[in-house]
C-alpha cells in the first residue's frame, strides 16, 4: 500500500454534482502539449516494433523484449485515440476525429464505432437498468442464480480471467470490431467507419508483408496486439470491477454520483500511470470526460480529496479479479462464494421470518 494519506471520502461523497462545475477549467487541453503526446507515442511504438522486427530477422532473439515496450506504447496510441473519441485531445472535432481514425488502422479499434458504444458507456456507467453497451457484462445475485444451469456455467466461463483477458481480448480486436455489432440502427457512419478501417488495416498489413515478410511480420505485430489489448481490458475491468463501486437502478441512479463512486482511481506507479496515458484516474474522467488525460494528474495535485475515492493500489487490483456478481443488499461486487454465503445468509433470515 502507499505512504499517501487521502482526505476522507466523505468529504466529497454529497458534492458529486458540485465537482462538475470545479472540474470544467481543467477540460482544455494544450494544443502543443497535444501533439508531443503524440509524437512522443508514435515514434516509440515504431522504433520498437522496426527493433523486433531486426531482431527476428537477424536472428537476435533478446532483441525481441522490444516486443513489450511495443505493446505498451500500442496501448498509449489507444489512449490518445480514447481521447479524442471524448473530444479532449485536440478540442478541435475534426482534429480529433480524423487523428482518432489514423489510430484506429493501428489499434485494429474503428473509430466511430468504437466512439458511439463508449459513448453509451459513459452515459450509462453504473446503471443496472442500462447494461449491455460498450461495458463488461455484470449480474446481480439474483439474475444469477435465476439463470438455467448452462447459462450459469456460460457466465462463469466468460468471467474466468483466460476468457476475460486472454481469449477475450483476441475475440474483440480481432474478430468482434471487424463488423459493428449492436449499431445496425445507428446509421451508416459506424459501418463506414469500421469497412474503412479494415480496408487500411489490410493495406497497411500488405504492405508490411511486402516489406518484412509474412512470418516475421504475424510474429511481431500478433503478439504485440494481443499484450497491447489483454492490457487494455485488464484497464478496463478494474476501473469499474472493483468491491465498493457503485450500481444502482431507476431514479435512484444519478450521473455525477454513478461517475465518481462508479469508476475508480487505479493508483498506478508512475511509469504505468505515463504508459496508461493516466486512464487510472477513471473517476476524475467519468466524471468530467473533455479532460484531456495528461491534466488529470492536475486535478488530483490541486484537489487531492478526489484522490481518495475509489482508489484502488497495483496490488488491490489483481483481488478484483474474483468479483463477478453484484449485491443489491450489500452493495457492492462479491466472488462467487461470496454470493453463495450471501444467499444462504438471506434465506435463513427469511425463514426466521417466517416463523
Amino acid at each position: 500500500m502507499s505512504a499517501h494519506v487521502y482526505p476522507p471520502a466523505s468529504l466529497v461523497e454529497d458534492n458529486a454534482g458540485a465537482w462538475l462545475k470545479t472540474l470544467a477549467k481543467y477540460r482544455q487541453p494544450r494544443l502543443g502539449r497535444s501533439a508531443f503526446e503524440l509524437f512522443v507515442t508514435l515514434v516509440p511504438f515504431a522504433i520498437f516494433w522496426a527493433a523486433a522486427c531486426f531482431s527476428l530477422a537477424n536472428g537476435f532473439w533478446p532483441g525481441l523484449i522490444a516486443i513489450l515496450p511495443a505493446s505498451a506504447f500500442l496501448l498509449r496510441l489507444f489512449m490518445i485515440q480514447h481521447d479524442c473519441g471524448h473530444g479532449s485531445f485536440f478540442s478541435r472535432r475534426g482534429l480529433d476525429d480524423w487523428t482518432g481514425r489514423l489510430l484506429g488502422v493501428l489499434t485494429l479499434t474503428p473509430y466511430d464505432y468504437w466512439r458511439r458504444a463508449h459513448a453509451a458507456h459513459h452515459a450509462t456507467a453504473g446503471n443496472l437498468d442500462e447494461r449491455g453497451v460498450g461495458d463488461i457484462t455484470t449480474l446481480t445475485i439474483t439474475e444469477y442464480c435465476a439463470l438455467s444451469p448452462i447459462k450459469r456455467l456460460g457466465y462463469r466461463l466468460y468471467r474466468h480471467p483466460l476468457v476475460m483477458f486472454g481469449i477475450g481480448p483476441a475475440w474483440l480486436f480481432l474478430f468482434k470490431q471487424r463488423l459493428p455489432f449492436g449499431m445496425m440502427n445507428s446509421g451508416a457512419l459506424p459501418w463506414i467507419s469500421t469497412m474503412a478501417t479494415n480496408f487500411a488495416i489490410v493495406t497497411l498489413a500488405a504492405l508490411m508483408v511486402w516489406a518484412v515478410g509474412l512470418g516475421t511480420f504475424l510474429l511481431i505485430h500478433l503478439p504485440v496486439v494481443l499484450l497491447a489489448g489483454a492490457a487494455g481490458v485488464w484497464l478496463f475491468y478494474v476501473q469499474h470491477q472493483f468491491e465498493e463501486t457503485h450500481w444502482s437502478a431507476g431514479e435512484d441512479w444519478r450521473f455525477p454520483q454513478a461517475a465518481l463512486h462508479g469508476a475508480s482511481h487505479y493508483d498506478l506507479p508512475p511509469v504505468l500511470r505515463w504508459l496508461t496515458g493516466n486512464i487510472g484516474i477513471h473517476h476524475v474522467h467519468h466524471l468530467s470526460s473533455r479532460i484531456p488525460y495528461y491534466r488529470l494528474p492536475e486535478v488530483l495535485r490541486d484537489h487531492p480529496q478526489l484522490a481518495g475515492i475509489g482508489r484502488i493500489t497495483l496490488w488491490d487490483s489483481l483481488k478484483c479479479v474474483r468479483l463477478v456478481l453484484w449485491d443489491d443488499r450489500r452493495r457492492r461486487l462479491v466472488s462467487f462464494h461470496d454470493a453463495a454465503g450471501s444467499l444462504r445468509r438471506s434465506l435463513t433470515e427469511d425463514g426466521r421470518k417466517t416463523k
